[in-house]
Parts: C-alpha cells; sequence; structure tokens
C-alpha cells in the first residue's frame, strides 16, 4: 500500500514537557552518534501525543536525532503503526486482514468497521470518534481474528463481540483487551493437554499490566480523551487532578500522569543532554571563518554531514572543504565536542573526503 502524508498538516509540533523530558531521556540510551536509534519511540509519542503522526512531528523529532528529514520519513511511512492522517479520536481500529485472521473471520470484522464507523479505511466516522483499517499480519495468528486498537490486541474475536467494543468504548467504557472468548492465552480452545494443573491469575500478565496500569483507553475526570493520550488537550490543573498511575514494576516511582518513572526520565530532566555544561571543550580550536570566503562549499556532500550538521558547522565558522581538511586530531575533537557527536568525524573520514573535495574543486576552478 502506497503511504503519504496528509495534504492537511498542522504549522508545527511540540512536545509537552512530560514529553519533551520522555525523548530526551530514550536518547541517552543509545552511545553518542547513535541517536538516530531512537526514532520509533520518538515517533511513536509523538503519536500518542496529537493522536496521528503530523510532518512537523516527523521532521521535529529528526532535528532532535540530527537526521536528514528522509530519513525518519522512511521510518514513518514504512511502518503501519505510524497513522499518517487524522483518526478517531476516541479509537483507530486496526484489523488484522492476513491468512490466519482471514480465514477464521476478519472479513466479518471488516463488515463491522464499515456498518459502524465508515465505508471506507482511514474515513473518521460521523462523530469524528472512530476510523479503521485493514493491516497486515499482527502476529497473534493463534488467536485469530484479532484487530489491534491503540497499544492494545483484542483477540478471539466475533463480529458481535467487535460491535459490542464499539459500543462500549462509544459509551466511555474501556473493554479489557486480550482474548474474547474467556481463553487466558494461546492455550488450545478445547480441553487442556498440558499444565492442566494451573490455577493462576484470571488474566494474563500483558491483560492485566495493561489494566492494572490504566494504559488501555483512558478517562480523566469524566472526560473524553484519545487512545493513550489522557494528557492531550487538559489544562494543567486537570492534569495534575488525574487519579495516581501505578507504577511500572521495576522501573521507579511515575512521576507524571503519562506512566513516565523515574527510571525513565529523571524528576528534574536537563533541558537537554546536548546543552550539559562542560569543565572544558576537548582539543584545540580549528581555525575558523566569520564567513565564506566567496560562496560557501555544500558540506552535505561529506557522507554523514546532513542539513542540521552543516547548519551546526557554519554557525561554528566551517564553511569550505580546505577547512576539515586541514584538522589535526586535536582539532577534530574539539569539533566533536562541539556537535555532541564523539567519533563522528573519524567514522564517516570527514577528513579524506573534505580533501578529496576540495581537490576536485580546486580543479574545476
Amino acid at each position: 500500500m502506497l503511504r503519504r502524508l496528509h495534504p492537511d498538516q498542522p504549522a508545527s509540533f511540540a512536545f509537552t514537557p512530560a514529553n519533551q523530558a520522555w525523548a530526551e531521556a530514550q536518547i541517552t540510551k543509545y552511545p553518542e552518534g547513535r541517536q538516530a536509534s531512537a526514532i520509533i519511540p520518538l515517533l511513536w509519542r509523538a503519536q500518542e501525543q496529537e493522536g496521528w503522526l503530523t510532518r512537523p512531528a516527523i521532521e521535529h523529532i529528526a532535528d532532535m536525532l540530527d537526521m536528514a528529514y528522509i530519513r525518519a520519513l522512511e521510518v514513518a511511512t514504512f511502518y503501519f503503526m505510524f497513522q499518517l492522517q487524522p483518526v478517531g479520536s476516541v479509537a483507530h481500529i486496526q484489523v488484522c486482514g492476513t491468512t490466519s485472521c482471514m480465514i477464521c473471520g476478519a472479513e466479518d470484522l471488516v463488515a463491522v468497521c464499515k456498518d459502524k464507523i465508515a465505508k471506507r479505511p482511514h474515513q473518521l466516522s460521523a462523530d469524528g470518534r472512530f476510523s479503521w483499517e485493514e493491516v497486515e499480519c499482527l502476529g497473534a495468528c493463534a488467536n485469530a481474528p484479532m484487530a489491534q486498537i491503540g497499544k492494545d490486541y483484542f483477540e478471539d474475536l466475533t463480529a458481535e463481540r467487535l460491535a459490542q467494543i464499539i459500543d462500549d468504548l462509544a459509551a466511555g467504557k474501556v473493554p479489557a483487551p486480550g482474548p474474547q472468548n474467556g481463553r487466558f492465552a494461546s492455550e488450545p480452545k478445547g480441553e487442556l493437554t498440558s499444565l492442566t494443573g494451573y490455577t493462576g491469575e484470571e488474566q494474563n500478565a500483558s491483560v492485566a499490566l495493561a489494566v492494572r496500569l490504566r494504559d488501555t483507553v483512558k478517562r480523566i475526570d469524566g472526560t473524553e480523551v484519545p487512545l493513550v493520550t489522557p494528557w492531550r488537550d487538559k489544562p494543567a490543573n486537570a492534569r495534575g487532578a488525574a487519579a495516581k498511575v501505578t507504577p511500572k514494576p521495576g522501573l521507579g516511582a511515575v512521576i507524571d500522569e503519562t506512566g513516565t518513572t523515574t527510571d525513565e526520565a529523571p524528576e528534574k530532566p536537563a533541558a537537554k543532554p546536548q546543552a550539559k555544561a562542560k569543565a572544558a571543550p576537548e582539543g584545540r580550536k580549528p581555525e575558523m571563518l566569520a564567513q565564506a570566503r566567496g560562496a560557501a562549499d555544500d558540506l552535505q556532500k561529506i557522507s554523514g554531514v546532513g542539513p542540521v550538521l552543516e547548519q551546526k558547522l557554519n554557525t561554528l565558522g566551517v564553511f569550505h572543504y580546505w577547512q576539515i581538511a586541514a584538522w589535526s586530531e586535536d582539532e577534530i575533537a574539539w569539533v566533536d565536542d562541539q556537535l555532541n557527536f564523539k567519533g563522528r568525524i573519524a567514522r564517516d573520514d570527514w577528513i579524506t573526503q573534505a580533501t578529496a573535495l576540495a581537490e576536485a574543486a580546486g580543479k574545476a576552478d
């Protein structure tokens, strides 16, 4: 399926303060120079905040991770988990339509969505509260047919049960995810042939945790909000009055209504990891220019330099290939320190690239 950005886009995007702290904490999980590895969790949190993934959000996150916009767009457009158009304010239902689910009744589930929500996938219901689509395999084949709503799997569905779930969501109820036919997990539908003496919890660990954390469809103070976005469109005093969230096992205390814990983000997070104060810069500052000598070189021709890094280099006073080609090891260390990507210059071999580009430019002249 061809996935394109929606034609109508907001003018800008910014994380809420709580989500900004969470996002910055995610970036610190990866080594310097590998911050782009945080792209998927940051895109997902942006989608949770806004309901869908906008172009300003994708580009904002690309800037945070020093990625070219096209690289972030490649991720956002590849995965069906990312919604590139507005979705229902209460629920977006993703019906699995691959082999196991199709054999077991996925077409009946799609028919329910067409009847109760909208005739076409990605089309909002008349009240704007619901939307749906058919997706590829979601990996719950033993519990077919199934659908994903928000983060959660609703398995062992029938047309009647899905219709009831949609009605419950519309009425403000919070249906429990997981198997919908009484199964605990993925055991045989018939009589057990193993673990016959099991007398454990009523719900499997995934369902029990989602219910305990109130991490399904959330409502605060009786106000309807989109899936997993209890902080969206809520004034500060209402957010503060929200019910206390149960801590995640082994992840420290919850510090805000989004479920962020002390292990995921510091209680008093730094403004940005890149902005941490340093005693003194490493290495030695190379020769810099107040402005380019003639036309500035296209530094993006150096592999590893994108538009954000080029702007940073220009701000430092680097405009030409010959400047980079002349850097010593101490000067490389100083620039690395300023760019907050230690080892990147050596890893991508900027010096060799810049030397070749400078020579080619000289011959062209």
